[in-house]
């Protein structure tokens, strides 16, 4: 298997006037707002002109916006600057990650079509009023395994010092408030063929409801539709915020037994539900859960080609079928451009057991989400690879994915993610309660 060196991670990183080191020193959070957004990104664009300001991003819908349509593609006259493939990727090195470099080895077809920057990123207000009126206050649980003194913030630490700080800004961050959505998953084998697996998922932020109980995240709620041998099955899970306090807690209903269990495994390295064993159930959303397991290591900001602005692949016009290929999807549909990233490395603590040994993670500074893993096994070799294909739903308004890809350089397989080019639209902010993610709602769901 191929091994991959971190080095040239740390050759490429940024020298930037908001470095770690400066942020640290200051921690200056009148800075939100001003010369940082109020996410906590650096406000203003790189000294090359290669990636602009911030002004305020995409905070409504464009002329014209339908969701039975899907999303109009704001940016749809950019034209590409550059595509890079292996014969030309030595010319950009600095700005890919090495999971980038071996796709880009190992696949002829496989390219990164780069175009002009858009910073996007938007939110409702009150994300921002919470993120600047609660960050002085909140700490890390012991040993950064939760938060405490949060109230409604979902950007607990837009000013980090830490690489676990920055791994709870992408667990926390903002999803629309509430997401109701039918999704397609595709594990794609080595010549190309696949099964459609389809969930209906409920998530909701506990922020966002009247009735949540203490110490949560997120309430979640998940149905398999799809394939026929697993539908039926559902899986429910309560997110606490200090997870030193409180673990995960989590049922599932089997269909075959008609009843409700505990689901303590749903968590870590797991195998995720209808993945084919492509993904681990933290696997999913870039990253989720308990960060107990790794040391997280901020190893600084660095200006890297990303998945941003994906209004292409969330058409309505385009069949799934035209989305898959063989040993990755169709990169003709794939925009990149150039943004500033958070990198992030964790190494499992010793005698912590999960299948990954480490995992490096590129996250937006805009947003808080990780746009890029790489994952490696015990032996330090690189095993998958995930990309991730931001886009801003302007609707919402909130960042999210287009979908997402996690490519096993062992396997020859890979495993798409959230897509719903074939599904009736995404529903944002809906209000929802404690009772609709209760035991005995997971039990109605089943049945």
């Amino acid at each position: 298997m191929m091994k991959t060196s971190l080095k040239q991670l740390a050759v490429s990183l940024l020298v930037m006037g908001a470095s770690t080191g400066a942020l640290a020193q200051s921690a200056d959070y009148s800075k939100l707002g001003t010369t940082l957004t109020p996410m906590g990104a650096e406000k203003a664009g790189n000294a090359a002109g290669t990636i602009p300001a911030w002004d305020g991003g995409l905070s409504k819908p464009i002329a014209g916006f339908d969701a039975k349509k899907g999303y109009a593609d704001p940016y749809a006259a950019d034209k590409p600057i550059v595509t890079i493939t292996a014969a030309n990727m030595e010319q950009y090195k600095d700005k890919l990650a090495p999971g980038q470099m071996e796709m880009l080895k190992r696949y002829p077809n496989y390219k990164i079509t780069v175009y002009p920057t858009r910073r996007s990123a938007a939110y409702r207000a009150d994300i921002y009023k919470f993120a600047k009126e609660e960050a002085p206050n909140i700490k890390l649980a012991a040993g950064g395994n939760g938060i405490v003194n949060l109230k409604k913030s979902n950007v607990p630490f837009p000013i980090p010092t830490e690489g676990v700080q920055v791994i709870w800004n992408h667990i926390m961050r903002d999803l629309g408030g509430s997401i109701t959505r039918v999704s397609a998953d595709f594990p794609v084998q080595t010549n190309g063929t696949y099964t459609l697996g389809k969930r209906e998922e409920s998530i909701s932020f506990a922020s966002y409801m009247t009735d949540a109980e203490p110490n949560r995240i997120f309430y979640y709620m998940n149905k398999t539709l799809a394939p026929a041998n697993a539908a039926g099955e559902v899986a429910l899970v309560h997110e606490p915020l200090d997870q030193v306090a409180e673990p995960r807690l989590a049922w599932q209903y089997n269909p075959g037994q008609r009843r409700v269990i505990r689901a303590p495994e749903l968590a870590y390295d797991s195998p995720g539900i209808g993945a084919d064993g492509l993904r681990t159930n933290d696997d999913f959303n870039g990253y989720n859960g308990s960060p107990d397991r790794y040391t997280w290591k901020l190893v600084g900001k660095k200006e890297m080609y990303v998945g941003y602005n994906n209004y292409k692949l969330t058409s309505k016009d385009l069949k799934y079928s035209q989305i898959l290929g063989t040993n990755h999807i169709n990169q003709d549909l794939v925009r990149y451009e150039l943004h500033r990233v958070w990198v992030v490395e964790g190494t499992l603590k010793p005698g912590a057991r999960h299948i990954y040994s480490k995992r490096v993670f590129y996250i937006d500074e805009d947003s808080w989400t990780i746009l890029h893993g790489d994952q490696y096994d015990a032996r330090g070799g690189l095993w998958r690879v995930r990309e991730v294909f931001g886009v801003q739903l302007y609707d919402a308004p909130t960042f999210a994915q287009a979908g997402e890809v996690i490519y096993d350089l062992q396997a020859r397989r890979y495993l798409v993610n959230a897509l719903t080019n074939e599904e009736k639209p995404v529903e944002f902010g809906k209000k929802y309660s404690v009772a609709d993610f209760s035991t005995a709602a997971l039990r109605r769901m089943g049945r």
